[in-house]
């Protein structure tokens, strides 16, 4: 089967094709550095990091851009309240960023651009949709013109009246029309700007991804995919701004929209003080299970968040890297199994994906031939490598925290009781199956080696 993804343009899954197979492009984006991301954040990276390299497996070249916004109002009153230049508080959080998603497993992307390094690019865009008649100058301020456009509204599929309650506009007597948005504004000496032909200002929030999008992979490209809550009003005035700049042509041939992550019953949000910050969050769990519950659920369904979920996650990689212990002694590589990469065709279902992990370490666990052993352990591997999981040393995995360090003891004692077994020891063996037991961690010995739960 070919990749199948489900395109928010269209409200249908259709078949993937790029527009030019030696150059497959996405555009994913980033987040405002003015605080640490919290996890909600993360989501959209993980799916579409699955993506990217289920593409790179599929066509090889794949130019994959995700943005970081480093001048934006809120940075500016970060800045202000502790009395910094905005650099130093976006170097900061980029910094904490790029951090935060090293922990989670996610791999930097092909192209990282930052918006104060595009200020020519959207100085040119901004300019571009003037002379088409798609913006005008009001105040020291750059406004689209949102009636200029007859495709206005037909990703988030929203009328007039919806459309400018969903984006809060301000109203200003500059404006020619309620629902047209800045493209530029003016900055006073306390505020960050940049000289243009309409004055010393900086620039509004959507031409930014717009300019980006274009200096780098082009005015069309195959794939543009971020949050759900991004669909309207930000990839709205994207797709206005760059099909108005380039005469029309497609700015994005696949949108693709994740779900958000719901805590305590509620869209995990900033404005609503109910976040949990990677930057704790990794701190305090093993970052791999954080990634594991992330793939839980399919990427376009809601997810909630909570402790249950993470422990959960916790649980399910001590058992797949259990198995991957008891297998230490097979040598196999890791091989994707046809049937993971038809679930991910399947609009990247990782909830079959990691049901398949499931089904394959069971069959693991119970193997006795090496050769079935072998096939299952490369599978295993394979399978999750997919996913970015399952690709440390167990001994890395379970040597965690205060509970890892529990887990290599216990391991060690294990240890010792199997070379008392050798050396014909069973007084001290016996001795060290019993300490386990009356800590509550039972022994089974198989044909594959000793494994061990907590009652």
């Amino acid at each position: 089967m070919s990749l199948q993804l489900f395109n928010s343009l269209t409200r249908r899954v259709e078949p993937f094709a790029p527009l030019d197979p030696s150059r497959v492009t996405m555009y994913v984006c980033g987040p405002t550095v003015y605080n640490y991301v919290h996890i909600g954040n993360a989501r959209p990276y993980v799916v579409f990091g699955v993506l990217a390299n289920l593409l790179r497996r599929r066509y090889g070249a794949v130019r994959y851009a995700r943005n970081i916004t480093d001048v934006d109002d809120k940075i500016n009153n970060a800045a202000r309240e502790q009395g910094v230049p905005i650099g130093v508080i976006t170097a900061r959080f980029a910094a904490a960023y790029r951090e935060d998603m090293a922990a989670l497993g996610i791999a930097p992307p092909d192209i990282e651009p930052e918006v104060t390094a595009h200020i020519p690019q959207i100085i040119e865009m901004i300019q571009q949709l003037i002379a088409n008649g798609h913006a005008y100058e009001a105040e020291g301020h750059v406004l689209f013109a949102v009636g200029s456009f007859g495709g206005y509204g037909k990703l988030s599929r929203r009328d007039t009246d919806e459309m400018l309650a969903g984006a809060r506009v301000e109203v200003a007597p500059y404006k020619r029309d309620p629902g047209d948005f800045v493209l530029w504004k003016p900055s006073t000496d306390d505020l960050p700007g940049w000289d243009s032909p309409w004055g010393r200002g900086r620039p509004g929030w959507h031409i930014e991804c717009s300019a980006m999008a274009a200096a780098h992979l082009g005015e069309t490209i195959d794939i543009h995919a971020g949050g759900v809550d991004l669909q309207f009003p930000h990839h709205e005035n994207e797709i206005a701004q760059s099909e108005c700049a380039h005469g029309g042509r497609i700015f994005a041939r696949y949108w693709l929209h994740n779900g958000m992550l719901n805590f305590g019953g509620t869209k995990m949000s900033k404005s609503l003080g109910n976040i949990e910050k990677i930057h704790d969050l990794v701190r305090a769990h093993p970052p791999e299970a954080l990634r594991y519950a992330l793939l839980s659920a399919q990427y376009r369904q809601p997810l909630e968040w909570s402790d249950g979920l993470i422990e959960q996650s916790i649980r399910t990689l001590d058992r797949l890297y259990g198995t991957l212990r008891d297998l230490a002694d097979v040598d196999a590589p890791a091989v994707i199994p046809p049937g993971v990469e038809a679930a991910l065709d399947d609009d990247l279902n990782t909830p079959s994906v990691l049901a398949e992990i499931a089904r394959i370490a069971g069959e693991a666990r119970k193997a006795e031939s090496n050769e079935a052993r072998q096939q299952l352990k490369s599978d295993l591997l394979g399978a999750g490598f997919a996913l970015g999981l399952l690709q440390q040393d167990p001994a890395a995995w379970f040597a965690r925290g205060t509970s890892g360090d529990d887990d290599v003891r216990i391991q060690a004692l294990i240890d010792e009781r199997n070379a008392a077994k050798k050396s014909r020891d069973f007084t001290r063996a016996d001795a060290i199956r019993d300490q386990l037991a009356g800590e509550g961690i039972l022994l089974e010995d198989t044909p594959q080696g000793v494994r061990w739960k907590r009652a």
